[in-house]
């Protein structure tokens, strides 16, 4: 096992596991970031474990369960070894589009059932809804998913993508061990009222698009099917203002040393060690990349420094297009 500089491991709020600093993310492996290649697939999979990353994070719907099938082939001879995290709710057609969300207490059971099967396991660690069901209170969610922890299919319960009130009932009904929610140098919404609900409560974070979806690490096009080509900070003039921005997060992180991919994880996992960044690494030398940032030290005159040359206000766009800005709870 390889170890780095600052992966000592860290706890998923009061209550919840313990973790290596790092998640990875596996969305990008079915389909959602264009073609991807299952044997590349599994052996980032594979070497995430022998660098010591025990968290993976994956949701129902991602490739219609291509991903859940391939996360399941990849552990056959390690399940022992790693946590599994899930999202569900987000319903799908077959040809791949969305068809909205469904959280009632029946469809939680369904959902998971078919996840174990997928999965080839018995249990899940943690399991969560994957937006709010605006036709559902979040307490019949989480007590449907109680119900399940009490029968052993599932360890402990997240939430994703959800803003304070919803957090404290949810706390009220059943422990959160972790809330999974967008957050980078330009995406820091969840610092005003967010985070410091989850603090008092004692919930962790286990933060997605760290590298806001590839923008702070250069990414400008994608293959065919990549979604990123219809979210508003890709396009237009948005994309042009945008890569002025990663110009100048290239030469804050040249001048110490490193990559704007390091420079941007190593804000993240420096900003709270209640925070797990989740790393959608598709391939091995990617993997390798965001693990470095474990060798990034920064001071907290380095972070300031940071978040003053490369603000929230100087991105240009939404992190998702206007419909689905409106369905996140978390932005409310």
């Amino acid at each position: 096992m390889v170890k780095e500089t600052g992966s000592e491991p860290r706890r998923l709020g009061a209550g919840g596991p313990t973790v290596f600093p790092m998640a990875l993310g596996c969305m990008g492996m079915s389909g959602m970031y264009g073609p991807s290649d299952e044997k590349e697939s599994i052996a980032t999979i594979h070497a995430a474990i022998d660098h010591g990353i025990n968290l993976l994070d994956t949701g129902d719907f991602y490739g219609m369960g291509h991903n859940e099938m391939l996360i399941g082939r990849a552990l056959r001879e390690h399940r022992q070894k790693v946590l599994l995290s899930v999202k569900f709710g987000a319903l799908r057609g077959p040809d791949g589009n969305w068809l909205g969300v469904d959280t009632r207490p029946a469809a939680v059971k369904n959902f998971l059932a078919h996840t174990l099967t997928r999965l080839g396991v018995d249990h899940v660690d943690i399991y969560r809804p994957a937006r709010l069901d605006p036709q559902v209170p979040i307490e019949d969610t989480i007590g449907a998913i109680a119900d399940l922890v009490k029968a052993g299919y599932v360890r402990g319960i997240g939430l994703s993508e959800v803003g304070a009130d919803t957090i404290r009932r949810a706390q009220a009904v059943h422990p959160i061990v972790d809330l999974q929610i967008e957050y980078s140098l330009i995406s820091r919404g969840p610092e005003a009222h967010i985070f410091p609900a989850l603090e008092s409560l004692g919930i962790g974070v286990t933060a997605y698009g760290v590298l806001s979806r590839g923008l702070l690490s250069g990414w400008t096009s994608g293959k065919k099917g990549d979604f990123r080509g219809h979210l508003p900070r890709f396009n237009g003039q948005n994309a042009a203002q945008n890569a002025r921005l990663v110009e100048t997060l290239g030469k804050v992180a040249a001048a110490k040393n490193t990559t704007p991919t390091k420079l941007a994880i190593a804000w993240v996992l420096a900003k709270s060690r209640n925070i797990v960044p989740v790393m959608g690494a598709r391939t091995r030398a990617q993997l390798a990349e965001s693990l470095g940032a474990l060798t990034v030290g920064l001071s907290p005159g380095d972070l300031t420094e940071i978040e003053r040359t490369i603000p929230p206000s100087a991105v240009a766009g939404t992190r998702y297009d206007e419909h689905q800005m409106r369905m996140l709870d978390s932005e409310r």
